[in-house]
């Protein structure tokens, strides 16, 4: 019954590719198969404690193991895709996204000794002005096909400094440096937590988060973003 609903809605409203702009299959949410499928992937998942995404956190913070899905590079699809997500209004590619996320990271089993997915938290002037956290949204289409809990309470953004965008590698350490606090770490202590993110270029924020979330008893902390900056 809903296939038919949704059916009828297509015909009457179609829904198109976020990147093509082509007409969206039933089964298709946001981005078509064809546009899904010819975004370059890293396939870190494979290798999650000894790659370049991984090195980037190497004696800086402990990280577990650390993989993003696809190579991100500017006016890329994957660059439109991420505009949209932020600038939209379309929280629904991030779930769309974190549900393939999912399944693709899966078969790596790199959920499996995962206990709680933690979001990126969003300055409360951002959070306003979108309405919405991408990483969020991204962590819940995670969960929606892991049944692991999106935890957003945990981690607050105390200070926003300016957009990480145009600074470089040194520039965005000190721009995220005590930017963020535990909120209530009680219900991850002793626990392997994932935090999620939309594009990690220098590892900057997810460090500062890592950092922050490192005093709590027993906690583990990996981390898996959307898109990785070629660099």
């Amino acid at each position: 019954m809903k296939n038919w609903w949704r059916r009828i809605l297509d015909f009457i409203s179609p829904r198109c590719c976020v990147v093509c702009d082509r007409r969206l299959a039933p089964t298709e949410q946001s981005l078509c198969s064809v546009c899904l499928f010819h975004l370059p992937r890293t396939t870190y998942q494979f290798t999650p404690d000894d790659n370049d995404m991984a090195q980037l956190f190497w004696h800086i913070t402990p990280i577990r193991k650390a993989a993003a899905l696809f190579f991100f590079e500017p006016h890329s699809e994957l660059a439109q895709i991420i505009y949209q997500l932020k600038y939209g209004n379309r929280p629904d590619i991030g779930e769309d996204l974190g549900r393939h996320m999912a399944s693709e990271m899966q078969l790596a089993r790199y959920f499996d000794d995962i206990d709680a997915l933690v979001p990126v938290p969003l300055a409360k002037k951002r959070m306003r002005q979108r309405g919405y956290n991408q990483s969020e949204r991204l962590a819940q289409g995670i969960s929606d096909m892991t049944h692991i809990p999106v935890l957003t309470k945990v981690l607050r953004r105390i200070d926003f400094k300016q957009s990480q965008t145009s600074l470089n590698r040194q520039q965005r350490q000190a721009n995220v440096n005590n930017t963020f606090e535990v909120t209530n770490g009680n219900i991850i202590r002793n626990k392997h937590i994932l935090l999620i993110d939309d594009i990690c270029t220098t590892g900057a924020t997810l460090a500062s988060c890592a950092n922050t979330l490192s005093s709590i008893e027993g906690i583990r902390i990996s981390v898996l973003t959307l898109g990785l900056t070629k660099s």
